[in-house]
């Protein structure tokens, strides 16, 4: 049976249509394989502008990162810092909300032969609290919206940032290379509160009330012992890591160093001059 002649037309242009279709869906593929990023580029939160190798490494460094970690990259753009760590065995992840550029990291990490997991996502709907390193090159008006979720982080996470700030928290360390900025920080134990401290041995002597202030890794406070009350001295958090001096009744400075556990308990050891060290608990009332 004969196809009438316009059904016949019909086909002939409806083959012809979805061969252009084909062919356009193939160079758009082609196009978006040799897809190059321009420095400026429009971002949905910022413009894109590659960090430098020297900074990269510097950042890493920074944060010491080993086959240990796991590191999360936010706006990781084409892959670079991701793959870098990647390169020094970190598992590591990259989020980045523009498609192009992650399909161009995903093919930057397979020529650099690692393995990186690079994904499409926004940085403030994204759950990155597994990370032990976080990397950063976004405005500091962003570092500080991501600021509240990144100090609910485990106390001792790094973090560093390529040129950009965290508002008034203030770096643990600042490096320059070449006219760049890194800047790191350690994500600090929240130990404000009051406290009860018992060192061993010494009974009730022993007991020492502690009242701390924090301020990000800044803490001050002052000490009950034993009917004396005085501030505190030479406090320091770094991470999980604790260490002041306080001075009993009889003017004797002890040194306390301990570590925060979670759930309003710290433990450690004190010194004194010309004593062995003795451990030392407290717990956060």
């Amino acid at each position: 049976m004969q196809m009438p002649r316009r059904a016949a037309l019909a086909a002939v242009v409806f083959s012809a249509f979805g061969a252009l279709l084909l062919g356009s869906a193939a160079a758009l593929a082609e196009e978006k394989k040799d897809y190059t990023p321009e420095v400026g580029q429009p971002g949905k939160d910022v413009v894109w502008v590659p960090t430098p190798d020297a900074v990269v490494q510097k950042m890493l460094d920074m944060a010491q990162v080993t086959k240990k970690d796991r590191l999360v990259d936010l706006g990781s753009g084409d892959g670079k810092i991701a793959i870098a760590a990647a390169k020094r065995g970190a598992r590591a992840k990259g989020v980045e909300f523009n498609p192009d550029m992650v399909a161009l990291s995903k093919r930057n990490a397979q020529a650099a032969g690692v393995q990186v997991e690079l994904v499409r996502g926004d940085i403030f709907e994204t759950d990155f609290s597994d990370a032990d390193v976080l990397t950063l090159y976004l405005l500091p008006e962003l570092n500080e919206r991501l600021r509240p979720t990144i100090l609910k982080m485990k106390p001792g996470t790094r973090v560093v940032s390529h040129q950009f700030t965290m508002g008034d928290w203030e770096p643990d360390e600042e490096a320059n290379v070449d006219s760049h900025r890194a800047l790191f920080w350690l994500v600090p134990a929240r130990v404000a509160g009051n406290w009860t401290v018992q060192v061993a041995d010494e009974g009730d002597k022993g007991t020492m009330k502690l009242q701390l202030r924090q301020r990000y890794q800044k803490v001050e406070g002052q000490s009950t012992w034993d009917g004396a009350s005085r501030p505190i001295a030479d406090a320091r958090l770094s991470g999980a890591k604790l260490r002041f001096t306080a001075t009993d009744a009889s003017g004797t400075v002890h040194r306390f160093e301990g570590t925060a556990q979670g759930a309003g308990r710290l433990s450690g050891t004190v010194t004194t001059d010309g004593a062995a060290p003795r451990p030392f608990q407290a717990k956060r009332q």
